[in-house]
């Protein structure tokens, strides 16, 4: 017997062995793709030594003799921090996901390559100017040196995702640079899917109804719409066809909450305590692990760059320069439209124009997919886009029997010099140059904020579509390309984009609100993507006379929700300290609980708080109380509490109020019947999760920042390595912006922030500060993965100094790049 137990003790102990000794030979594969920040190399494509200093944050500052040097090392240093995740955007835009990931990702894969986001790409690359051309050509050189250095030294595959998946790295080229820049403005475009669910919600409400779910912006008169269904005969709301691959980690089509927001504010000298310009600009997108920006200078020939740059992309996309700083916005100019294209009943290859029947371009393409037999696709294009298939976008919904849906899209273009502008902007030493350079711009239509030493400006970039101004629907929702007035005519000129400059009132902002009220077809938009955070922010722009770079700062940081001030003493009017005392643990109770502790409440959404967790769930469960008995499923799209909707239902706008009845009952139910209901309803499901005393509950535990990682977030144990979890305050209208999931089992998680935040002050330029929300290494084990997310959620900030002394004291690393002598 006790040689027995001495051999199960050996055969133990042997095993934990084993496993440490896995555990370290793991662990030393796993690192060895950690690049060490301070190994020279010598590489074939520089002419001359470049330095690469990494600050105590791990921030690249980068000095080499020519422009095209210093955007070779931009690129071997994206590539040493992030090659995984600039491998992941290039497949993403190229529609080739399927090769690793099997047949989860084959609808992603096909509405990309039927968009040919790729392949215009490639063709815009010919369209760029010289100096952006050479930089194009430096950065991928750079991009290959790295990935040379993998492969040569056995650097552990260049990254760990790589040991679960494809090893083989293709070698980077420009247009995989231009592609990202595409990628990017399919994330930030929602056009085409609000006119879908405009059509939808035409199909199953009265005009007067449809106002209210769907409102113009407060200001902006708009001409009456025909209905959808006069429109196209044949078309029928049925069942909302959910397509949830859409907003999956590994997407970039996210649904219209998600399309883009930003907030940005200048002041001009003028009204800086300090006397010198202040921008300040935090891009909202969604989060993950690790974050989309990357910080870094650029010392170039005409003089520094810092600021958020995008792995796979030679640009420092939002940031200053000594003389400039620029921030960008989502425009939300209307830059899509959905063209039905009736197909000739003689011949189905053709669709009918007003000049008689033309064929469809074709082409075919292979999808190869992991496990599985390869598929091949039939591209088609009319003159106004490619055609996509019902299954995408609820377009079956809208479109007759007979008929395909095509899309018109700036971002379509083989001539876009989108990336041409971006270069220019970089080196533009004033506000009228920065203007200028925005000429060039295509897509993604942006807010670009500037500011130099001596004012400010706020110009939109990107083309703005011509329309015939007797266009069926405007653009607002699908209209029938047999007409000739629903194509567009071309592009308006960019003296007709929105410019502001120097206002009398010193201050510039935009939180996505809207810019213009224009007469269509210049309006720019009629759908905006923000009505609540302007409020704020004009609130606290004028406490005070003058501005600070800490009071931008603390704009830029706060978390008062303007929506929970305006809309819960409307909706509880008839509930405030009303009804007898209840008895302890009753849902009567509760609710008294619940209204006194809003009724102290200031509306500002703190973590540690209660109060938000209360308020949020309570706008939720009473929109879909509202809605749900009137339009159905399509309650199902509207994910989140929209404000402008609820304030008119309780202050009965046009007879709104008649949302409150509930149509299948019996009995004429009252707004307060509604919002009692809906606040029971909230306090239940939120007593099932987090427990009966009220007291305890916690915003930030319900609305934690969900940096996750796209690939391995959801892989069992992995996910606690690479998966970045913050308790966050702020909310879907805050200045601090954490725009909620809005659906599955937590559907308060922040999935969409300002992932990068920057404020520049010109009076003292290196007193400037910036962060982002994760870290620059995006390997795991590496302690710059995360180390500036607990700073991001806190709300603090790294110094943005382009003093190359700051940037060497304290430096991680300073590597030198020398050019290879020929033999």
């Amino acid at each position: 017997m006790l040689t027995a137990f001495r051999w199960l003790m050996r055969i133990f102990t042997g095993l934990i062995a084993l496993g440490l000794l896995a555990g370290v030979l793991v662990y030393y594969v796993l690192t060895r793709s950690l690049p060490d920040y301070n190994e020279d190399f010598t590489l074939k494509g520089i002419s001359a030594p470049v330095e690469i200093v990494r600050n105590n944050n791990d921030v690249p500052h980068i000095f080499g003799k020519t422009e095209e040097d210093v955007y070779f090392a931009l690129g071997f240093a994206h590539a040493q921090d992030r090659l995984w995740q600039m491998t992941m955007l290039r497949r993403t835009a190229q529609g080739r996901l399927s090769e690793i990931f099997g047949a989860r990702t084959v609808k992603i894969d096909e509405l990309v390559r039927r968009l040919d986001i790729y392949g215009l790409a490639q063709q815009s690359v010919k369209v760029q100017d010289e100096r952006t051309t050479l930089a194009l050509q430096a950065y991928a050189a750079g991009v290959n040196a790295w990935i040379s250095q993998v492969n040569l030294g056995a650097r552990g595959r260049g990254a760990p995702e790589f040991f679960f998946f494809s090893n083989a790295i293709a070698a980077w080229s420009p247009a995989d640079s231009l592609s990202i820049l595409k990628l990017m403005a399919l994330q930030l475009s929602s056009h085409l899917e609000d006119e879908v669910l405009r059509a939808q919600m035409s199909l199953v409400l009265p005009p007067a109804r449809l106002s209210d779910i769907l409102p113009d912006d407060p200001g902006q008169g708009v001409a009456a719409l025909p209905d959808y269904a006069s429109l196209m005969p044949g078309a029928f709301p049925g069942a909302t066809i959910k397509t949830a691959y859409l907003d999956t980690p590994l997407s970039p089509f996210h649904s219209r909450d998600f399309a883009g927001a930003s907030n940005a504010w200048a002041a001009m000298p003028g009204k800086a305590a300090a006397g010198g310009s202040l921008l300040a600009n935090d891009p909202h997108l969604g989060l993950t692990a690790p974050s989309i920006w990357y910080l870094a200078r650029l010392q170039l020939p005409t003089g520094g760059v810092i600021g958020g740059t995008i792995p796979g992309m030679p640009l420092v996309l939002v940031g200053r320069s000594e003389r400039l700083g620029w921030g960008l916005t989502s425009s939300y100019l209307d830059d899509q439209d959905v063209v039905i294209e009736k197909l000739n009943p003689k011949n189905s290859q053709e669709y009918l124009t007003p000049e008689g029947p033309k064929k469809f371009t074709s082409r075919q393409t292979i999808l190869n997919i992991k496990g599985e037999d390869p598929v091949t696709l039939t591209l088609r294009w009319s003159e106004a886009g490619p055609i996509l298939p019902g299954t995408h976008y609820d377009l079956a919904s809208v479109t007759p029997a007979g008929s395909v849906a095509a899309l018109e899209w700036t971002a379509l273009s083989g001539a876009d010099t989108s990336m041409t502008a971006a270069m220019k902007l970089m080196s533009a030493g004033s506000v009228d140059q920065a203007i200028e350079a925005g000429k060039g711009f295509i897509a993604p239509s942006q807010n670009l904020m500037l500011a130099d030493a001596k004012g400010i400006a706020l110009q939109t970039i990107g083309a703005m579509p011509a329309r015939d101004p007797s266009n069926a629907t405007q653009g607002r929702m699908p209209a029938p390309g047999w007409q000739g007035k629903n194509r567009w005519t071309g592009i308006l000129p960019y003296e007709d984009n929105p410019r502001f400059v120097n206002p009398a009132s010193g201050l510039l902002g935009n939180t996505n609100n809207k810019t213009v009220d224009r007469p269509f077809p210049l309006h720019v938009s009629f759908d905006w993507g923000d009505t609540q955070r302007i409020q704020r922010w004009l609130a606290l722009m004028k406490t005070r006379e003058v501005h600070t770079r800490d009071s931008f700062i603390e704009a830029q940081l706060d978390t008062v929700s303007p929506t929970a001030r305006n809309l819960l003493p409307l909706i509880g009017a008839d509930l405030w300290f009303t009804g007898e005392p209840a008895a302890e643990g009753t849902p009567e109770r509760l609710r008294q609980k619940a209204l006194d502790l809003m009724a102290k409440w200031n509306g500002e959404m703190n973590e540690h708080l209660p109060e938000p967790l209360i308020a949020e769930a309570w706008l939720r469960a009473l929109q879909d109380r509202l809605t749900r008995d009137e339009i159905g499923p399509l309650a199902d799209q509207f994910t989140h509490p929209e404000p402008v909707f609820i304030e008119r239902v309780y202050r009965n706008i046009g007879g709104a109020s008649v949302w409150c009845d509930v149509v299948q009952s019996a009995a004429v139910e009252t707004c307060t019947d509604i919002a009692r209901i809906a606040l029971d309803q909230a306090l239940l499901e939120l007593s099932e999760t987090y427990g009966p005393n009220i007291e305890s509950w916690r915003w930030g535990d319900a609305h934690q920042a969900t940096h996750d990682h796209p690939v391995l977030g959801d892989v069992p144990v992995l996910r606690y390595f690479v998966n970045i979890r913050q308790s966050t305050s702020g909310g879907d209208t805050t200045l601090l912006r954490g725009r909620t999931k809005g659906t599955g089992p937590n559907p308060y998680l922040n999935v969409h922030a300002g992932g990068y935040r920057g404020v520049y002050d010109f009076a003292d330029p290196d007193s400037s500060v910036f962060i982002q929300a994760t870290g620059q290494s995006g390997h795991p084990l590496s302690r710059f993965y995360d180390d500036l997310s607990e700073l991001w959620r806190r709300g603090e900030y790294i110094p943005m100094s382009l003093d190359p002394e700051l940037a060497r004291a304290g430096a991680v690393g300073d590597m030198i790049l020398t050019p290879e002598m020929p033999q």
